[in-house]
């Protein structure tokens, strides 16, 4: 049985808990306080963070080590089988790590103007993800693949942006739009997280002391 260390709200853990369910590997989850990190965790952990993946004895760190041992070692493949296209997979994975970093700020920095710098950088990167994109309904077409799984927890944040502001960043990009929309109906997507994530980032956004807080309390549109 293998274990997978997480936390409720990381983005992260969603990959490795996607790509689980979507080998059909069963596992176990166990959830950690990242703000009260517990001794246990802290000595499995050399880098303080999650996700984790124990095997046995050892213990895998980084979602991308995480995904790509799970790629090695179980079936079915996510990976295209070319060498040249699993190359280019992988490097579009790390597109989605830039997304994701460009929306830590987006959510917690109190300053205007890097608030609008991310914002505007995130609508500049889903504009070449739309000319990337085929008819889909995934990144690859009718295939699921490790791209899916890694952009699914970057849509994912924007379920519970758009209830509040409307960030710009998908308007007018409809490959990509239907793209978000596919991976939300998929299975293994949906039970990566808790039944109440969103309710919990929700709680998460409005704690910090940021721009985006404040425009949620008050509502708002961006120009794209």
């Amino acid at each position: 049985m293998l274990t997978l260390i997480s936390f409720d709200l990381c983005p992260y853990v969603q990959r490795a808990a996607i790509a689980l369910a979507e080998k059909g590997v069963p596992f176990e989850r166990r959830t950690v306080d990242l703000a009260n990190r517990p001794d246990w965790f802290k000595s499995l952990s050399p880098l303080g963070k999650v996700p984790l993946l124990q095997v046995g004895d050892a213990v895998l760190f980084e979602s991308a080590v995480i995904v790509e041992y799970l790629e090695d070692t179980q079936s079915p493949a996510l990976h295209p089988a070319d060498p040249l296209e699993r190359a280019r997979h992988r490097a579009w994975m790390e597109f989605g790590s830039s997304m994701l970093a460009d929306i830590w700020v987006v959510e917690t920095t109190p300053d205007a103007a890097a608030f609008e710098g991310k914002r505007r950088l995130l609508r500049e990167k889903a504009g070449r993800l739309e000319a990337e994109l085929g008819e889909g309904p995934y990144f690859a077409g009718r295939r699921f693949t490790l791209v899916d799984a890694v952009f699914a927890p970057v849509f994912r944040y924007f379920d519970v942006f758009d209830r509040f502001v409307d960030l710009g960043v998908f308007e007018d990009l409809r490959k990509l739009r239907k793209w978000r929309s596919a991976l939300a109906d998929r299975p293994s997507i949906r039970g990566a997280v808790v039944a109440d994530y969103e309710a919990r980032l929700e709680a998460f956004l409005r704690r910090q002391k940021s721009h985006l807080a404040t425009l949620m309390a008050g509502g708002a549109t961006l120009a794209a």
